[in-house]
């Protein structure tokens, strides 16, 4: 095997190495993604929304203040910004595994 100039065998191993450990740490990270607890479900998304919907109804038939309204229609717009944003890391993921397993587009 012919090393560089200037360089030891071990400078010239490093890059080989990091050649298996970048898709290994970024097939990890997909996994934790997909695998995270804490991540809010559809039916977790459906519960916000009947919430924010029942407490619609309870002000029309003036049983709830509107501030209550406000805020089951707050948390059901974080709910759907939660999800958006674990789908966003769950593909962000999958595309650092592509990549790093040498794929790419043109």
């Amino acid at each position: 095997m012919l090393i560089p100039q200037g360089k030891t065998r071990a400078e010239n191993r490093r890059p080989f190495s990091k050649l298996f450990a970048e898709p290994s740490d970024s097939l990890v990270e997909y996994r934790k993604d997909r695998e995270f607890p804490g991540v809010p479900n559809s039916n977790w998304l459906s519960r916000r929304k009947a919430a924010a919907q029942l407490s619609e109804m309870r002000y029309q038939g003036g049983a709830a203040s509107y501030l209550e309204v406000l805020t089951n229609e707050t948390n059901y717009s974080d709910a759907q910004l939660g999800i958006a944003q674990a789908q966003l890391n769950e593909l962000a993921g999958l595309v650092r595994v592509y990549r790093n397993l040498g794929g790419g587009w043109q």
